[in-house]
């Protein structure tokens, strides 16, 4: 992906970060997924008391995108205030495995926007769970 379209992503999540409920940890994320189309779909973390309904900011653009009616996506950029950028947690991996495994990965601290750290999702869950077996 060119460099001016990736920035341009990592711009997106850094907006959307803006817009995390993060009352408990102050761990502000925000994730863009861009799709083969060229739309753009946000989205950034909700916290809970209850911890365990904590939802990542990739998660929150993910399902916004899905429930959307988007699919093939190409690339997916993270960003939140932390050195190197933040990576996406196992859960995060596991449905990106899922619904786009051919995408790109950039992370980014909001701090230095232009550095970008590129992954792909296979080197991020090198054997993901990708089909329920069947008796």
């Amino acid at each position: 992906m060119a460099r001016k379209s990736k920035v341009r992503l990592v711009r997106a999540a850094a907006r959307a970060r803006k817009r995390a409920v993060a009352p408990y940890s102050r761990f502000h994320v925000g994730a863009a997924l861009l799709t083969q189309s060229g739309e753009i779909i946000t989205g950034a973390n909700v916290e809970s008391a209850s911890f365990g309904l904590t939802c990542c900011a990739e998660r929150v653009a993910l399902f916004a995108a899905l429930t959307g009616g988007h699919k093939d996506f190409v690339a997916v950029a993270v960003v939140a205030r932390t050195r190197n950028g933040p990576m996406p947690c196992g859960a995060c991996r596991q449905l990106l495995a899922e619904y786009a495994p051919d995408a790109e990965v950039y992370v980014a601290d909001s701090r230095a926007p232009s550095r970008i750290r590129e992954f792909s999702v296979r080197e991020l869950l090198p054997a993901a769970f990708l089909e329920i077996p069947r008796d």
